[in-house]
C-alpha cells in the first residue's frame, strides 16, 4: 500500500483568539499535485507553513515519512527535504538573481563559489531564465520574480542528497500575474515535477481558476479552519456543494459569508 509522504492528524493552530486552523486531517502521497482553495483569510497559507515546518501547531500531529516532526524544520532530523515558494518571491534586493538563488548555499556550505554560480546557472536553465544571473530583483518583471524564486526553492546542496527538496510548496504563485504569465509558472510548476531529481510532490494554495484546473489533480476546501470538501479538479466543477459552487462563481450570496 502506497504509504502518506506527510500526514497531519488534528491539526489546529491559532493566533489570539482566531482559530485558524481546527482539527486538520490531511494526507500527502508522493508524486501528487495537491491545490489547496478557499476564501481569503482561511488558513491556506497556515496550512502550508505547518506543512513546511516554519510553525508549529497548538494541537495535532505531523508526520514526514511515517516519522512524527517534532519542532520547527530548523530543529533538524526532517525525513524528506520540503521547500517553499512565497506568495511575494521574497527576494533580496540589494543581492543579484545569482546571489539571491545560491544564497544558501553560500551562507552555509563549503562549495566553492564557482561551483555554487554553476549550480545556480543550473537551476535557472530550469526555470528558462539562463542569462538573468547578474541582474537584481528590481530589473525583472513580477513572473520573473516569481521563476527567480523557485529556482532558489529547489537549490540543494549536491554533497548532501538528502537535503534535495521532494516536495514543494506555492504560496499563490500566480497571484498579480497576467494570463500569460500565469500560463508559464503553471507550466513550470508540472515540469519541474516532472524533471528526474527535483520536487515530484507539491502542494499549491491558489484562487485563481486556471491554476486549479492547470496545476492540480486532487483539492481540499478550506473554510472555517476546516476542511469542507476534498476530491479531483473535474469533480470540483460537477459538484453541487453550495460552499464550492459559490467560490467557484464569486456570488456574494450563499453560505460562505462575505466580510465586510
Amino acid at each position: 500500500m502506497n504509504k502518506p509522504l506527510i500526514e497531519l492528524k488534528g491539526v489546529s493552530k491559532s493566533f489570539g483568539s482566531h482559530k485558524v486552523l481546527d482539527n486538520i486531517d490531511l494526507t500527502i502521497y508522493r508524486g501528487e499535485s495537491l491545490g489547496i482553495i478557499g476564501p481569503s483569510g482561511t488558513g491556506k497559507s497556515t496550512i502550508l507553513r505547518v506543512i513546511a515546518g516554519l510553525l508549529s501547531p497548538d494541537e495535532g500531529e505531523i508526520y514526514v515519512q511515517g516519522v512524527q516532526r517534532e519542532g520547527l524544520i530548523e530543529d533538524g532530523g526532517q525525513q524528506v527535504g520540503i521547500s517553499m515558494v512565497f506568495q511575494q518571491a521574497a527576494l533580496f534586493d540589494s543581492l543579484t538573481v545569482e546571489e539571491n538563488v545560491g544564497f544558501l548555499l553560500y551562507e552555509n556550505s563549503k562549495l566553492p563559489r564557482s561551483r555554487i554560480r554553476d549550480l545556480v546557472r543550473e537551476k535557472l536553465e530550469m526555470v528558462g531564465l539562463p542569462e538573468v544571473g547578474n541582474q537584481y530583483p528590481a530589473e525583472l518583471s513580477g513572473g520573473m520574480r516569481k521563476r527567480v524564486s523557485f529556482a532558489r526553492a529547489i537549490m540543494s546542496n549536491p554533497d548532501i542528497p538528502s537535503e534535495s527538496p521532494e516536495v514543494l510548496l506555492y504560496d499563490e504563485p500566480t497571484a498579480g500575474l497576467d494570463p500569460i504569465a500565469s500560463t508559464v509558472i503553471e507550466d513550470l510548476i508540472r515540469h519541474l515535477q516532472c524533471l528526474h531529481g527535483t520536487c515530484s510532490t507539491y502542494a499549491v494554495v491558489t484562487h485563481q481558476h486556471s491554476t486549479i484546473r492547470r496545476a492540480s489533480d486532487k483539492l481540499i476546501f478550506l473554510y472555517e479552519g476546516k476542511v469542507q470538501w476534498q476530491g479531483t479538479v473535474t469533480e470540483i466543477y460537477n459538484t453541487e456543494n453550495p460552499l464550492i459552487r459559490q467560490f467557484l462563481s464569486g456570488n456574494v450570496e450563499g453560505p460562505i459569508k462575505v466580510v465586510g
